[in-house]
């Protein structure tokens, strides 16, 4: 999330003294099972690009908490998703995380029910039905679907409403500069995290742990190295409003043009990019909870997989043209640094959270958007308990 001062106050950081989430939330097994409800089952996901799905009858199956969806391209080139789940006994019907499908039909490997590629039941092979069968009323468990910018986003509940592009934090950055559409993957980075998946996000908002833990990147952004984000977090900050050095106004250092390992461009920059961008080194644009995109261009897609773990997946995409001509190896080794610290700070983290007396951490003024991000789990919880109550009535 991106520091957003308000013009009457340009201090960003906490003005009181602010508890963190339950620590039992990171690790209980009934409160990760409320996040998956209150969160995960209700948002747009990023699950791909829509490239990973370019020709008909391709499909992926992603797994979101206990869930596993299969999203396909079907013979008229249309995106679908649907539950990986037979309406007759509940079997998985697609066993391979991705692939091409044999042909127009999704058939479950158990009883060869068969489904067309829209999620129709159109055959069941029994020798006769039982009265009252109609086919019509067992088709797939149908999934919400939308694309954005090329990226293919799901959302698990029944009533889906908006869109995906509605999920993003109104704090991101303007992306529209960025041909995002027409990029093509030039690396891709998946890991298993020990740790809740709140506690990769916390870490994402906040830069107190860059200094001890960032040390090159902190060299990179000295901002950073001050353990802030953005010139306003310092809350002597008037102090420096006219010092444009970096390490007061962030940005890269002096001589630097983005994030890798020496600080250079490796390739052709983006033409439609604004000056202001092409000086900032990186832009972020943040979906929660499932993905933020980073400037280079680098998105990070995340999936919880129990209470304790969460996978991360990131992809560094490239122009086709200039992949050629690009030295990934320079972008990828300094981005791939910087998320396996990350990983190996959230994992420390995650282990200290269950002492019996840690009942609930406090956050620091540099730690506002933590805050926001701890109101954003709160108001997802407490939509769901209204909902439900409204329902009992």
């Amino acid at each position: 999330m991106q520091p957003n001062p308000s013009e009457g106050n340009l201090y960003n950081g906490l003005p009181h003294l602010e508890p963190t989430l339950p620590a039992a939330t990171y690790w209980e097994a009934d409160a990760y099972r409320r996040d998956l409800e209150a969160i995960w089952y209700r948002s747009w996901l990023m699950v791909c690009r829509e490239a990973d799905l370019a020709a008909p009858l391709a499909f992926r199956t992603v797994r979101i908490g206990s869930q596993e969806i299969v999203v396909l391209r079907d013979e008229t080139g249309s995106l679908r998703a649907f539950h990986n789940t037979c309406r007759h006994r509940g079997s998985q019907l697609c066993q391979e995380s991705a692939g091409r499908l044999k042909a127009r039909l999704l058939t479950c490997p158990y009883h060869a029910w068969s489904y067309s590629l829209r999620g129709d039941l159109v055959r069941v092979p029994s020798k006769s039905l039982p009265e009252g069968f109609d086919k019509a009323d067992y088709p797939l468990y149908r999934v919400a679907l939308s694309v954005w910018r090329g990226f293919v986003f799901v959302n698990l509940a029944e009533d889906a409403g908006d869109s995906a592009e509605a999920s993003f934090d109104r704090a991101s950055s303007d992306l529209s500069n960025w041909p995002l559409e027409t990029l093509v993957t030039g690396h891709r980075l998946s890991k298993v995290m020990n740790c809740n998946w709140k506690i990769f996000w916390e870490n994402f908002n906040e830069c107190l742990h860059c200094p001890g833990v960032h040390k090159d990147l902190s060299r990179l952004v000295p901002i950073y190295g001050r353990g802030l984000m953005a010139r306003h977090d310092d809350s002597e900050w008037a102090r420096h409003a006219d010092n444009d050095a970096p390490e007061f106004s962030g940005g890269l250092r002096a001589g630097a043009e983005t994030w890798s390992r020496d600080g250079c461009v490796h390739g052709p920059v983006f033409a439609g990019l604004t000056p202001a961008e092409r000086a900032a080194g990186q832009t972020y644009a943040t979906s929660l909870p499932s993905m933020f995109i980073v400037g280079h261009v680098r998105t990070v897609r995340l999936a919880p997989l129990g209470t304790e773990q969460t996978e991360l997946t990131a992809e560094w995409l490239f122009a086709p043209d200039a992949l050629a001509q690009t030295d990934i190896d320079n972008i990828v080794a300094f981005g791939t640094q910087v998320l396996e610290e990350d990983a190996a700070i959230c994992e420390v983290n995650q282990k200290g959270l269950r002492s019996i007396r840690h009942e609930a951490g406090v956050l620091m003024p540099e730690e506002y958007d933590l805050r926001r991000f701890h109101e954003w789990v709160r108001g997802r919880h407490a939509a769901v308990k209204t909902t439900s109550a409204d329902s009992a009535r």
